[in-house]
């Protein structure tokens, strides 16, 4: 007789970093449960001084507090860990602040399921795209993804996106290597890639942040961007090292 099927068998779970996002969060939670039957919804609150607990439980997702701010990687660790054990098959990070659209979780899964790892929706793989950003943010992006082409020999148009999903293999994986640092999801692309996974873009719609504030300041991403471009430079070379042969 055939095993009892768990209740996550067929199911797709749903990972929803959030910090201070009680604004946008309801609406966003709303749209996602009405998008799809087969979508279980996490939200991970990352020590939030505001209501975004209470409005994730209202509106019902299942909300793994943590007990300060861990900053997104250490949120979407725990959001990967709680797949593992709960025995999702695929999973979907999505942002709180309502840029992402429900309808194109669709648009990701059938590239999942043609057996790649970590699929990418990408703001600017289309081109028809008309999502904008910034003047600063947009030359450090430009070489951001100069500098993952060297290091990964793969093109991306958009390394930086948090509208991705995953496959077990890419699910058991970050469960305990996700970076925690700020702007994780580019070391994130880059870890994939060395790593052997099967990593992939496909063009998506999204939208303007919806309510709060974006964390995003001309200074502070400068800084940001210059230690990620100094992470990844030093982790490319401790992969690139060859161990001096033993003496003889």
């Amino acid at each position: 007789m055939p095993a009892e099927p768990t209740p996550t068998a067929g199911r797709t779970l749903v990972i929803v970093p959030a910090y201070n996002e009680e604004a946008a969060l309801g609406s966003v939670l709303d749209e996602l449960l009405a998008s799809r039957e087969d979508l279980d919804v996490v939200v991970v609150d990352d020590g939030s001084t505001d209501s975004t607990a209470q409005v994730a439980l209202t509106h019902g997702a299942t909300v793994l507090p943590l007990p300060f701010n861990l900053g997104i990687g250490g949120a979407l660790r725990t959001g990967f860990r709680y797949a593992v054990r709960a025995g999702y098959q695929r999973a979907v990070q999505f942002d709180a602040d309502g840029q992402h659209d429900a309808a194109e979780i669709a648009t990701l899964l059938r590239e999942l399921d043609t057996g790649v790892d970590l699929v990418i929706g990408s703001r600017f793989a289309s081109a028809v795209s008309s999502y904008e950003v910034g003047r600063v943010r947009a030359r450090a992006m430009a070489l951001l993804r100069f500098v993952i082409r060297q290091l990964s020999g793969r093109r991306f148009t958009d390394t930086s996106s948090g509208f991705r999903a995953f496959s077990p293999a890419m699910l058991h994986f970050f469960a305990t290597t996700y970076p925690a640092e700020y702007m994780e999801s580019v070391e994130a692309l880059l870890l994939a890639c060395a790593n052997g996974f099967r990593v992939e873009e496909v063009p998506v719609r999204m939208r303007e942040r919806q309510a709060g504030l974006s964390s995003h300041r001309n200074l502070r991403l400068l800084y940001h961007y210059l230690r990620l471009l100094f992470v990844l430079a030093a982790s490319s070379s401790r992969r690139h090292r060859v161990p001096s042969a033993a003496p003889g």
